[in-house]
């Protein structure tokens, strides 16, 4: 059954985190719903705009819904990982895909909000939940290439305010992670620090919001 991530978010949120898996081919697809259906876990597939094309975004649609069927107890989500807008568009409209992530942290704080906004706006209107970007990745993931220069971590004082202007559903931070051929390479490395401040600046909002209603 495919659901949305937000729907998963919040079935797991606090209890155990969720498998997000990029595909390309009907063996991977298959070693993941098996692997899931032994392990009693949702799970979400991620496709990426390099696999919809090495595949034909036909093929693996076609693939992931044989899959399902042959596999009617599992419970997922259908991703788009990191996706430009014209992609994203092609994926809520394809009336497949649950969820979609739109990638526009090469793009200055006030245009990212601007581009994520549009996508969820299109997004929430059929039902699709959106994941954005904040801070930069380095390393390389098909077409995302950022030289470990050019990568840097998200600030804390900007999520709250990013995802209240944006109305994304989720949000990747930058936290020294990497990408693909460079991950774990180089100078970086794990921030959990940056993770701590940013969840300490929600519920600080949090607390301020419910105070205010107070």
């Amino acid at each position: 059954m495919i659901v949305t991530t937000s729907a998963l978010f919040k079935l797991t949120y606090s209890r155990y985190a969720i498998g997000a898996y990029n595909i390309n081919n009907l063996e991977q697809t298959l070693g993941l719903f098996k692997g899931s259906i032994e392990s009693q876990a949702p799970f979400i597939i991620q496709l990426s705009k390099g696999s919809r094309k090495y595949a034909d975004k036909r093929m693996l649609e076609a693939i992931i819904r044989t899959a399902s069927q042959i596999y009617p107890e599992a419970v997922f989500a259908v991703h788009l990982d990191h996706g430009d807008e014209e992609t994203c568009y092609d994926c809520i409209d394809s009336g497949f895909y649950s969820s979609v992530m739109i990638d526009a942290s090469h793009e200055s704080f006030e245009e990212n909000v601007a581009t994520t906004r549009r996508v969820v706006d299109r997004a929430h209107e059929k039902g699709v939940s959106v994941e954005a970007e904040l801070g930069r990745l380095g390393g390389v993931e098909e077409d995302v290439k950022v030289d470990e220069g050019s990568g840097y971590l998200t600030d804390p004082k900007e999520p709250v305010e990013f995802v209240k202007e944006s109305g994304c559903d989720s949000l990747a931070a930058a936290i020294g992670t990497s990408h693909g051929a460079y991950k774990f390479s180089g100078k970086q490395s794990l921030h959990f620090e940056v993770v701590e401040a940013i969840q300490q600046m929600t519920l600080s909002s949090v607390r301020e919001a419910l105070s205010a209603k107070s």
